[in-house]
Order: structure tokens, then C-alpha cells, then sequence
């Protein structure tokens, strides 16, 4: 006669360690989709404020060319006198994260910088800078 096979004994408990890998392994994946995640609504949320700081420095260029008489006047030093010009510093106060502004009018040639810094919630200190000449000249 055959010596009796103990095969049952010896697979006992393999399933259970068999579901057990299964649930670590859709746990980690699990995981890296809510990491990916975050990344992605960071990168979004960069991306968005990137976007927002050009428009509004767009707009204050914008709103030089519509008063062009007055364009020196949108210097860092005479811009809290300007209507326009402050509430559009409010505007950017408002939307970007610790938004400041620097305009920067070069009275002769009529050079214009305007600059836009606002920090992220993790610190990052970030700068949009354009540069324009505002001139009736042809």
C-alpha cells in the first residue's frame, strides 16, 4: 500500500494568505491614486493662479492703453491715487494667494513693467513679470 498524502493539511491557510496579499496590494494602489490625485489638484491649482496673474497683468496694460493721457500715473508711486489702478491692486490683493504688485513706468519712453508675486499655502514665493511700451508714437 501507498503511504497516505497529506496534501490537505499542508494547503491549509494559503487562501487566507492569498486574500490577504490581495488586499495589501489594491490598498497600495489605492494609495497611489490618492497621491496622484493631490498632485494633479496641485499642479491644477498652480497652473489656474499662473493663468490668473497673466489676465490681471493683461488688464492693468489694458487699462493704461484706455488711458493713455495718464499712463505715468500708473507708477508704483502715483497708482493708490488712480482709482483704476488701485482697485485693480485690490483685484489682485483678492484673487492671488498674498498677491502684491509693482508697476514700473518709465516716464521718457513710456517702458512698462508691471510685476505680480503671491506665495503658495506651502511658502513657494512665485513671480509673473511682463514688460510693454505704451506709446502713441508710430
Amino acid at each position: 500500500m501507498h503511504a497516505p498524502i497529506h496534501t490537505q493539511k499542508s494547503q491549509q491557510g494559503v487562501a487566507l494568505i492569498e486574500v490577504l496579499v490581495s488586499i495589501l496590494l489594491f490598498a497600495l494602489g489605492i494609495l497611489a491614486l490618492v497621491g496622484l490625485q493631490g498632485a494633479l489638484t496641485r499642479a491644477q491649482t498652480d497652473a489656474k493662479i499662473r493663468t490668473d496673474a497673466a489676465a490681471l497683468a493683461s488688464e492693468v496694460i489694458g487699462q493704461m492703453w484706455a488711458d493713455i493721457d495718464h499712463v505715468t500715473d500708473y507708477d508704483d508711486a502715483g497708482c493708490a491715487s488712480r482709482p483704476r489702478c488701485k482697485a485693480w491692486q485690490d483685484k489682485v490683493a483678492q484673487t492671488l494667494p498674498s498677491g502684491k504688485t509693482s508697476i514700473t513706468v518709465a516716464a521718457a519712453t513710456r517702458d512698462v513693467e508691471v510685476e505680480i508675486m503671491w506665495a503658495t499655502p506651502s511658502g513657494e514665493t512665485h513671480r509673473y513679470e511682463t514688460h510693454t511700451t505704451i506709446s502713441t508714437a508710430n
